[in-house]
């Protein structure tokens, strides 16, 4: 008998098939954990997590959306093992089969162990934690700055340890939350607080507590405000087995609070006996430094002797010295007399005089002769210009006016001479230059 149709069969659309199997399994398995490992991590623009949980025989697609995302303090990564707790269903459009988590936590390493772990490898390749980055604590501070809870036993502890170690010291606290939600950018801004107050190191940490209540030492904002600190930091959290990424970061990792307070200064008592010691060793010195100063002079006095005997004996140096100097003085001064009458004598015999006078009468021939060349060349030039004046007053067109010649010109702005009388026109005017002035005329008639 085949498989047909009837009327009475109620057909059922992709979407009320989808719907049914969605219903029948969040009915069917509601919330559930489910243990694989992380695949195909990745996060999309507005946070949520798409991921794929898998193990050796089986793999289901996943998502984690932004409010569950943001809610986890490791970063899932592939290859994790993890524990998720969430609901399976049927993402209806695509027909796909999908786990729907809102909690997540790594198998066997708990979830914060795990976000310490991935923090403090990240900011260790970052070169935070770096030895060369470290700065010596100051050796007598004068003014101490404190981050921590002002309820807790800690800043107690701190602040009797200071005051009873180094009075002198001025001590700032900035108050902050230590655990809780917020506590980490609590904890960054009191650190970018008091550092403005001039202090020469801080002190941020906070006494005892599980893992979760020291959590706040262990986000990112208090390393990097740590790092950005402009004086040496030490950080002091919880016990001497605690450890947290703000002791990597600080300059100083003290393993308690009260530790801190006595990394920070010098202990006075220790300081007064230690003046007190260096006094005695220095007054011991002094004595020492005489004693062989005493003993030195003794020995230069003895081979010193009597200062009298050895004063005659200089004195009788002295002169002696005096006499041989006045003698030689003697000495030189006659034979610097005989070497003057010398040259007084040569410069006699050779001096300037007679060559002066043999010069002069030299000169004055010179002059005689130069003054008779002269005399003769103005002569001959005078006569030379007077005879090339006489040829050019032959050729001169002013003799030849004199002689009763004239120049005629046009009486127009080019003044041109008249050489032809054929160029000239009845009635036209020309300009007449004569030996003596010059005339105006107008043509009447010409002839060729």
């Amino acid at each position: 008998m085949g498989l047909g149709l009837r009327r009475s069969t109620r057909v059922l659309t992709v979407s009320e098939l989808a719907a049914r199997i969605k219903g029948t399994l969040e009915e069917e398995l509601g919330s559930i954990w489910v243990a694989g490992e992380l695949s195909g991590c990745k996060r999309t623009g507005p946070g949520h997590l798409w991921f794929c949980l898998k193990d050796d025989r089986a793999q289901l697609d996943a998502v984690m959306f932004r409010g569950a995302a943001s809610r986890l303090v490791f970063t899932p990564v592939d290859g994790t093992e993890v524990v998720v707790y969430g609901q399976v269903s049927i993402w209806p459009e695509r027909g796909r089969l999908q786990l729907y988590v809102t909690h997540m936590e790594p198998m066997g390493l708990g979830a914060l162990r795990l976000a310490f772990e991935q923090l403090k490898a990240r900011l260790q390749a970052e070169g935070l934690f770096d030895t060369a980055r470290k700065r010596p604590l100051p050796r007598a501070p004068r003014t101490i700055g404190i981050v921590t809870a002002l309820q807790g036993a800690a800043v107690h502890d701190m602040l009797r340890i200071l005051r009873d170690r180094w009075p002198g010291a001025r001590v700032l606290v900035r108050p902050v939350r230590v655990q809780g939600p917020g506590a980490a950018l609590d904890i960054a801004a009191g650190l970018a607080d008091v550092q403005t107050a001039d202090v020469d190191v801080v002190i941020v940490g906070r006494g005892g507590g599980s893992l979760e209540d020291l959590w706040a030492f262990n986000e990112e904002a208090v390393a990097r405000a740590i790092v950005a600190c402009g004086v040496p930091v030490v950080s002091a959290v919880g016990h001497e087995v605690d450890f947290t990424i703000a002791d990597f970061a600080a300059d100083v990792r003290a393993p308690t609070p009260t530790a801190a307070a006595a990394l920070v200064v010098p202990e006075r008592r220790e300081i007064a006996s230690h003046v007190a010691h260096s006094l005695e060793r220095l007054r011991g010195g002094l004595q020492r430094q005489l004693r062989v100063a005493a003993t030195r002079l003794d020995g230069l006095e003895r081979r010193l002797g009597d200062p009298r005997r050895r004063v005659v004996a200089v004195a009788r140096t002295v002169d002696e010295l005096e006499t041989r100097a006045r003698r030689a003085l003697v000495r030189r001064a006659g034979w610097q007399r005989r070497e003057l009458v010398h040259l007084a004598a040569e410069l006699a015999r050779h001096g300037p005089r007679a060559l002066l006078a043999a010069e002069r009468a030299r000169v004055t021939r010179l002059a005689e002769g130069m003054r008779r060349t002269i005399e003769r060349r103005v002569h001959l030039a005078r006569a030379d210009v007077e005879r090339e004046a006489a040829r050019l007053d032959a050729f001169s067109p002013l003799a030849c006016l004199e002689r009763g010649y004239a120049i005629v010109r046009r009486d127009d702005a080019s003044a041109a001479v008249v050489r032809d009388a054929a160029s000239l026109a009845p009635g036209e005017g020309v300009r007449i230059v004569l030996a003596r002035g010059r005339a105006r005329a107008h043509i009447d008639s010409t002839e060729s």
